[in-house]
């Protein structure tokens, strides 16, 4: 007999959303995500309701609505199950590609790695080096390297426009999921309702819900976060306004400025992931939410876009509360971002060859950018979110669409990561996210034709 799982819901009363509703969202999300698996058994509606302390009539009424949409099914004799994701839709915990084979053959084309092979190796040793040269520490600096958070501004500055003069509102971190991870812990509380941009950044949704938190989704289109979709009763919105994961919209000036004043006047904090903030096309820069709203806003940033995951830092730019409160997670736990990481940053900024690196990566990406965007127009595949990033979206119509892409690329030999599994709930936006930053030239050149020839208006 299958083993009933522990089901991850919070209900909150204080809520207008009705207690069925809620609890119909929180289990469809966990068979969305994994945390419930197909075969799973779940307990009873009356032994659900002893649980939660509701009437019979919420559970009930929460089981027929997923039995409806077909993410349950129930066994004469023997209870009630998950079953796979209902027809027309995809797992939301789907790995991308690159996890299902071991083909040397196939060229990876899924997005969220950097150019790393542009990284000019005789500065990277040298950077390492000069780091291996530092003094052994003999107390952890919780806050980060001071002459790394003096680099971190000077990049924010020069590259971002954001002016950071106060130290106590800059911290290192280990990277952007780890500081979401880090803000759910410390200043949110467990229960506490989170929006994310529905489709998503799925780490972030991972590690808010790791610290206890609800998340709720919040409605994108092409040109990023719908403000007004924001749930009333949330408590933090986390969102990519520079190019939104995945569907790479640049959120406008207005609605930026919607979103924070919509933030000041109900008190939510606004966690803006600035994931690859640095990287535009042809488009004159929009301000930061740190800039528009600082006492608002947590600014996240990374460099696993501009050099490499292999340094595992990032930075966090937020009010002095929040500041604070991250610093006391961080003294009370012994959890910290490592100093080696830093201090390449360091070394690299100091000689200039961060800054070198820079513009050869903009240089780099915007002639890839190019290539992508007009081999694809050209052959008749529509195109989203080729501002800015180093990933833009090809959309098709449904999921069996975009399971079809995802199978028939992989037997051509293109690794291609669909939509579908970046949903928090069911997927709406179906199509896959094509990566151009990390493949060779070549290998783009040879697979943008199979790809249009997949898409394209004479393709199925």
């Amino acid at each position: 007999m299958a083993e009933t799982p522990v089901l991850p819901v919070t209900l909150d009363r204080g809520s207008p959303t009705p207690l069925a509703v809620q609890l119909a969202e929180q289990l469809r999300a966990a068979a969305g995500d994994g945390r419930l698996r197909s075969g799973d058994r779940l307990p009873s509606t009356r032994a659900l309701a002893g649980e939660l302390g509701v009437s019979r009539t919420v559970t009930a009424a929460a089981y027929e609505q997923l039995h409806a949409e077909g993410w349950i099914a129930g066994r004469h004799g023997s209870g009630t199950y998950v079953t796979t994701s209902p027809p027309g839709t995809l797992r939301a915990d789907r790995k991308p590609p690159r996890r299902e084979t071991g083909r040397d053959d196939v060229v990876d084309l899924t997005p969220g790695s950097p150019w790393a092979e542009g990284i000019e190796q005789a500065a990277w040793r040298r950077a390492w080096r000069a780091a291996s040269h530092v003094t052994p520490m003999v107390r952890p600096q919780r806050a980060g390297l001071p002459e790394y958070r003096a680099a971190v501004a000077e990049h924010l500055l020069r590259h971002r426009g954001l002016r950071v003069g106060d130290s106590d509102v800059l911290l290192a971190t280990s990277g952007t999921s780890s500081a979401v991870a880090e803000l759910g812990r410390a200043v949110l509380r467990p229960g506490d309702v989170v929006a994310v941009e529905e489709p998503g950044y799925q780490r972030a949704v991972g590690a808010l819900r790791t610290a206890g938190l609800r998340v709720v989704p919040a409605t994108v289109d092409a040109d990023g976060l719908l403000v007004d979709a924001i749930p009333a009763n949330v408590r933090a919105v986390y969102c990519s306004p520079a190019h939104q994961y995945p569907l790479g919209g640049r959120m406008s000036a207005a609605r930026r400025v919607a979103l924070v004043e919509r933030a000041r006047d109900q008190g939510w904090l606004v966690v803006e992931d600035d994931y690859d903030g640095e990287l535009r096309y042809d488009v004159a820069p929009l301000p930061l939410l740190a800039a528009l709203a600082p006492d608002v806003v947590v600014h996240l940033g990374t460099t696993s876009k501009i050099l490499t995951p292999t340094l595992g830092i990032g930075w966090l730019v937020a009010p002095p509360p929040v500041v604070s409160a991250v610093l006391a997670h961080r003294d009370a736990t012994g959890i910290g971002p490592a100093p080696a990481g830093q201090l390449v940053v360091v070394e690299l900024a100091r000689g200039g060859d961060l800054g070198r690196h820079l513009r050869r990566l903009r240089r780099e990406l915007s002639e890839r950018r190019t290539l992508v965007v007009e081999t694809l127009v050209r052959g008749g595949v529509r195109v989203l979110g080729d501002d800015a990033g180093a990933h833009v979206v090809v959309p098709v119509p449904t999921a069996d669409d975009e399971r079809a892409l995802v199978h028939a690329a992989l037997e051509r030999g293109l690794l291609l990561d669909g939509l579908a599994r970046h949903h928090v709930g069911r997927a709406r936006w179906f199509g896959v996210a094509l990566g151009y930053a990390a493949c060779s030239r070549d290998q783009l050149k040879r697979a943008l034709p199979v790809l249009v020839e997949l898409v394209g208006p004479g393709a199925g």
